[in-house]
């Protein structure tokens, strides 16, 4: 049998990360034993529907490099592939009118005012349990009813009494007692169908043999499979993948500032870092290693090795993946990706107008950085001095103090003051020599050097470097400004 899987997205807003990897998973799992991989967009509920939700849908599987072999856009033989089209053709009322010739469903005519008195509190919570009051109407008020045009649902007859049985490829075999099923609806009012029953009728005329989801949708299957059961369908494997949780072990949010996958992105962070990312939040692989490719993951991927505890959203470990990524890069991609935010970083100063000092810059920050974002943070000191204090001279691994460093800027200004060529290569001979002839370390040189020229205690590189970017009249300047400041503390008087 060819596995065929499906991710049946609702257009709602923004892919959640959970989202994400419930497509990665179901992607993974067909594309491993070569199957069919869907796309299904799930519009029924109106409500929720948001204008350009399918676009970030498509732009997000795009990106990711999850492409469907069926979906709106690439139609197969199972189409539409949008349940609005799907529900054009009656196919939904026409199988819930089958439940509920066959006693598995009935109609419910039930006012909003008499569903509000059955309300009750589970586990802290207002929940409608439904009493299967217009389960026992005779046919002859059914049927008045219907023909006087009163509104009506259509629900799922579920038992009060026993279990049911399912079995999750995760979890095992699940027992539920059935007086939790309720019966729930199957046809809303308006004639849409609920989500729960389209995707029943939808997985089945699709041919999706493993359904992947998250594992809060587990207390539903049961009622899945009663309307396999009681269509005579057959049943598919479920998949029910852990709660993603954040670094207090709370349901990831919005308020968390990375729940999405276009939150992500923005940031700075890859593609192929989250994808790969979001693969390990919940699968580990047999080796222990990390880094892995959408052509690996889908050569390696196990879904039997995925766990059932709660996946910690490590954002900590993911800049760390990130910024593996952005060393692999070529530097083509990279100076495309990396050059709007140095540009921005560097609005209004003299090397933003400099291609070939961006292009140094670039080469500076990228084994760096972890995101893109870390740029602006590390490089604006090359627009701009930022205010610093003079305890930033001080460095005892350097053996650099406030008086030495004014010192060494004191004799090294005059010999940059005559210094006719500012590259870096250049620079660092000069200083190397100067060192040498007074016996003092390169990095007691170097330092107060680099501290006067970047006001920053981690630059991206190293003195000379950060010299050659801001030009001669720049560094001098910002030398003599460093001198002053050290001597206008008192650092200089015993110097």
């Amino acid at each position: 049998m060819k596995i065929r899987t499906r991710y049946a997205p609702s257009p709602t807003g923004r892919m959640h990360v959970g989202n994400l990897r419930t497509a990665l998973y179901a992607y993974l799992i067909a594309k491993h034993e070569d199957g069919t991989f869907i796309l299904r967009i799930e519009d029924t509920d109106q409500e929720r529907y948001v204008e350009g939700a399918v676009d970030i849908i498509n732009r997000t599987m795009d990106a990711t490099g999850l492409i469907p072999d069926e979906s709106p856009d690439k139609p197969g033989e199972t189409g539409p592939y949008v349940q609005s089209e799907r529900m054009k053709s009656g196919i939904y009322m026409q199988y819930a009118k089958e439940l509920v010739e066959r006693g598995e469903a009935y109609y419910c005519f039930c006012t909003p005012e008499r569903l509000a008195t059955l309300t009750q509190e589970i586990e802290g919570k207002e929940v409608t349990v439904y009493d299967k009051h217009c389960l026992h109407l005779s046919p002859e008020t059914v049927r008045a009813n219907l023909e006087a045009g009163m509104p009506y649902v259509i629900r799922q007859n579920n038992p009060s009494e026993g279990s049911t049985v399912f079995h999750d490829e995760l979890y095992g075999d699940i027992t539920v007692d059935n007086k939790e099923l309720d019966d729930m609806i199957l046809i809303k009012s308006d004639g849409y169908p609920t989500y729960n029953f389209a995707n029943v009728v939808d997985d089945h005329l699709m041919g999706i043999t493993h359904v992947v989801r998250g594992n809060e949708y587990i207390s539903s299957t049961p009622k899945y499979n009663r309307l396999y059961e009681a269509f005579g369908w057959d049943i598919p494997k479920y998949i029910h993948c852990p709660l993603i949780t954040d670094a207090e072990h709370k349901k990831l949010s919005k308020r968390s500032g990375y729940s999405s996958y276009e939150d992500l992105i923005e940031q700075g962070f890859l593609p192929e870092a989250v994808v790969n990312f979001i693969a390990l939040l919940g699968w580990s692989p047999e080796s222990d290693e990390e880094i892995f490719s959408l052509e690996e993951l889908t050569r390696i991927f196990d879904y039997h090795r995925i766990g059932k505890s709660p996946a910690v959203f490590d954002y900590t470990k993911l800049r760390w993946m990130n910024g593996e990524y952005i060393k692999a890069m070529d530097n083509e991609r990279f100076y495309a990706m990396a050059m709007d935010y140095i540009r921005d970083a560097l609005k209004g100063s003299p090397v933003a107008a400099d291609d070939e000092k961006l292009i140094k810059i670039a080469d500076m920050v990228k084994t760096r950085i972890e995101v893109f974002s870390d740029i602006s943070e590390m490089i604006g000191f090359f627009a701009r001095l930022p205010v610093y204090d003079i305890d930033m001279y001080t460095n005892k691994k350097q053996k650099s103090t406030a008086e030495s460093s004014t010192a060494v800027l004191k004799e090294v200004i005059p010999l940059l003051e005559e210094c006719s060529d500012f590259s870096n290569d250049s620079l660092f001979a000069l200083l190397q020599e100067f060192c040498a002839g007074h016996e003092y370390k390169t990095g007691y040189v170097m330092w107060p050097l680099r501290t006067a020229a970047s006001g920053k205690a981690v630059t991206p590189a190293g003195a000379t470097q950060i010299m050659e970017i801001l030009g001669k009249e720049e560094s001098l300047a910002r030398l003599r400004k460093g001198l002053e400041k050290l001597e206008n503390s008192g650092a200089g008087e015993n110097a």
